[in-house]
């Protein structure tokens, strides 16, 4: 067995449709024969939905989700709650042995506050005291992007960076699944291999903007600090997975 960690992020549209969710958490099965497996998710589209039941209003700014405290509750309900609990579920009925966390949960993260989105934490790698035990013991944490404050305010986390900063952690290697097949050029084709400077003539030229590049912010963020490889793929063909373990080409490779 492998003992480099396999840090996942899920998020989008999987996380409604249960079918794709469970094909894919079948194929997590086969890689933790070989990985300690770590998931990290989101849930944009359940917290869109929830902050519409209580009334409340949703704002982005550059791709992130602006959480005013008083969401919060709402905010952390849906995604350390509901859609938690549903990702642990559905995890147990592929004998995963997940592990509900939020990123506060054993002193995992610390989190540096970004005030102009809110309550809204930035989380930096601290303590994985508690992910190598439940690791060791063949356990799969399923971390939601919840987190809190120093005077323990609730504060909402992007998953793409919590994934980085899980994975920074572990020391481990980081696939950020999306809705798309990976990172997409101004026509619409794939980008096989990214580094830094190519990403940022990206940026400048306004081809990745929005959720797109706070995933390619978190991705060469990890990739230098591990200086390893980051992929960012389509969720769509869960098999692809078992392909990239085997050193294929799959979605886009993030390079420092």
């Amino acid at each position: 067995m492998n003992n480099t960690p396999l840090v996942l992020k899920m998020g989008g549209r999987l996380l409604q449709d249960d079918s794709a969710l469970d094909a894919l958490l079948a194929v997590c099965a086969e890689l933790k024969q070989q990985y300690p497996l770590v998931l990290v998710h989101g849930g944009g589209d359940q917290v869109d939905q929830w902050l519409a039941k209580f009334g409340f209003h949703t704002e982005k700014l550059d791709g992130q989700r602006i959480s005013p405290a008083e969401q919060m509750p709402v905010i952390a309900g849906a995604l350390a709650g509901a859609v938690n609990a549903h990702m642990v579920a559905r995890a147990s009925l592929q004998r995963l042995k997940p592990v509900g966390l939020t990123l506060s949960a054993g002193n995992s993260c610390r989190f540096e506050l970004n005030i102009k989105l809110g309550a809204v934490g930035v989380a930096k790698p601290q303590d994985g005291t508690l992910l190598q035990n439940l690791l060791s013991a063949g356990f799969t944490p399923v971390f939601s992007s919840v987190g809190h404050g120093e005077h323990g305010q609730l504060l909402n986390v992007n998953a793409d960076l919590a994934a980085a900063a899980i994975c920074q952690l572990v020391q481990g290697q980081l696939v950020l699944l999306t809705d798309v097949p990976g990172i997409l050029d101004g026509e619409g084709k794939l980008i096989n291999e990214l580094n830094s400077r190519q990403a940022a003539e990206l940026v400048t030229q306004g081809i990745i903007k929005g959720g797109m590049k706070v995933k390619l912010d978190a991705a060469l963020d990890t990739a230098q600090a591990l200086r390893r490889s980051i992929t960012v793929a389509g969720w769509q063909h869960p098999q692809d997975l078992l392909n990239l373990m085997r050193q294929q080409a799959v979605g886009t490779r993030i390079v420092c």
